[in-house]
């Protein structure tokens, strides 16, 4: 039987949501799984000081290194990278990047296939390109090529010809012409920004809405559809992330409520896209996911937008179900199995 690790940053495995969850469900399996911190790993003894749940407690036991290493997150400092590196030469990892925004915008272009769920997109290379795409579309979304979270995102839209109302979170700005250029000069000489027209996604109340569509491997290495729900704005806020003050609904609830006799067609579609795009969208790497947080939006036309990509979504809530999944995928990564 493989064993399986799980590393993540916090020193203690009750600081982490996944991890008691996992060693549940890894116990109902009759799995051999623990949990470590990159502290915890000895390069020179290839070992590990990792933590075994047991009778109730986290017990702390002398590990070998583990067959397969569901990795929550990446090395940060420079003698984390040294413990993944050697980590790699034993072990199998489930989890790899998918690349900031505009990687994983170009990939998507170059694929060919699902381009035209793509919104147009551009790296700002200065201050002066975002009142020229101001001009081409008069309301824009303002990204950080790597943010998470619905951080750092400025919505901008052109009042008049010399004043722009900007957007940060819920702030709401009116800038003439004259303090929004040294604004934006300020913003995007600290890291890198895509701009891209904004998508109407409401709901009949006016609150902003997009899709979360959770997808994972399972044990036979296929993809499958964990859950489809909606992510709602709590306020008037333009920004649906959960993360940002929105809250999830129920699919089915929310499409009767908002699209009447169009709900179960818009249900097809997500579904038939939960089907297709995973597979596709894997093709395009050299290496494989484990699981993918795809948010999607549908405008007035009822015409899906792919508005990011992650690779490491959100799980609160489903810790259960995600660990009966990507459990059983890290087995079948193992050459032990």
């Amino acid at each position: 039987m493989p064993l399986i690790g799980m590393l993540h940053n916090p020193k203690h495995p009750k600081n982490v949501r996944k991890a008691y969850p996992f060693a549940a469900v890894a116990k109902i399996e009759g799995l051999e799984f623990f949990y470590f911190s990159y502290r915890d790993v000895s390069i020179e003894k290839e070992n590990i000081m990792g933590w075994i749940y047991e009778n109730g407690n986290w017990i702390k036991k002398k590990m070998p290194y583990p067959d397969v290493i569901i990795n929550l997150i990446g090395p940060i400092t420079e003698k984390q990278q040294k413990v993944k590196n050697s980590l790699k030469q034993k072990c199998k990892f489930t989890s790899y990047s998918v690349g900031n925004k505009m990687r994983v915008y170009k990939k998507i272009s170059k694929g060919e296939i699902f381009a035209d769920y793509l919104i147009p997109t551009v790296k700002i290379e200065n201050e002066m390109s975002i009142l020229n795409f101001l001009d081409k579309f008069s309301k824009v979304v303002i990204k950080p090529y790597s943010g998470n979270k619905g951080r750092n995102v400025y919505f901008a839209e052109r009042k008049h010809s010399e004043q722009i109302i900007l957007t940060d979170s819920d702030q709401v700005k009116i800038l003439h012409n004259s303090d929004f250029l040294p604004y934006m000069k300020t913003l995007i000489s600290v890291e890198k920004y895509l701009i891209q027209p904004y998508i109407v996604c409401k709901t009949k109340k006016g609150l902003a809405f997009d899709f979360r569509i959770h997808v994972q491997k399972n044990g036979r290495q296929e993809w499958e559809t964990t859950l489809i729900y909606p992510r709602i704005s709590g306020t008037s806020k333009l920004i649906s992330n959960i993360n940002r003050g929105g809250y999830r609904g129920e699919l089915l609830p929310f499409l009767l409520d908002e699209f009447g006799a169009e709900s179960y067609k818009i249900k097809e579609q997500l579904e038939q896209f939960s089907f297709t795009f995973p597979g596709h969208f894997e093709s395009l790497y050299k290496h494989d996911f484990d699981e993918l947080g795809i948010d999607v939006g549908l405008d007035q036309k009822h015409k899906l937008w792919i508005f990011e990509v992650n690779c490491k979504p959100g799980s609160k809530h489903r810790e259960f179900e995600v660990a009966k999944r990507l459990l059983p995928y890290a087995v079948s990564l193992s050459p032990s199995k």
